[in-house]
């Protein structure tokens, strides 16, 4: 396990803790992150905006819980997400902040989605892709 330092949207695998030649951890290959990183919390919400846009429901959804993350780093960093994301009271037609959003208190229009999302952020040119949302 190489440990991470990460800042904002960008992370570096420390070299004070280069993994023997007999590792299985190969450089470029994905790595487990700690779930309240700040860049994964933000990858998260990329593929949150992605899932809204794409979707037909009259509410917006929020991610509830980060249950794993990893990332790779490959011309940028790629986040490999598993998350479970909720419908919250924020109509689409609104376009409220999601920081705003509060989830859904009435049982019939509760919601809850586990969804696997890889975001691909390029932080020096300020892109983001999504390749997969799958929910």
């Amino acid at each position: 396990f190489t440990p991470l330092m990460c800042f904002t949207l960008f992370c570096v695998v420390s070299v004070t803790n280069v993994p023997s030649p007999h590792s299985t951890i190969r450089p470029g290959s994905p790595v487990p992150v700690n779930t309240n990183n700040p860049g994964v919390r933000k990858a998260a919400r990329f593929g949150v905006y992605r899932y809204n846009n794409s979707s037909n429901d009259l509410f917006l959804f929020k991610e509830s819980q980060i249950k794993k993350a990893m990332v790779q780093i490959v011309r940028g960093l790629k986040y490999m997400l598993h998350v479970e994301i909720k419908r919250t009271v924020c109509q689409k037609r609104n376009h409220s902040s999601l920081d705003c959003c509060h989830f859904q208190r009435e049982k019939h229009l509760q919601q809850m989605l586990r969804c696997y999302f890889e975001v691909w952020i390029t932080p020096w040119i300020h892109k983001v892709h999504i390749p997969v949302a799958h929910c």
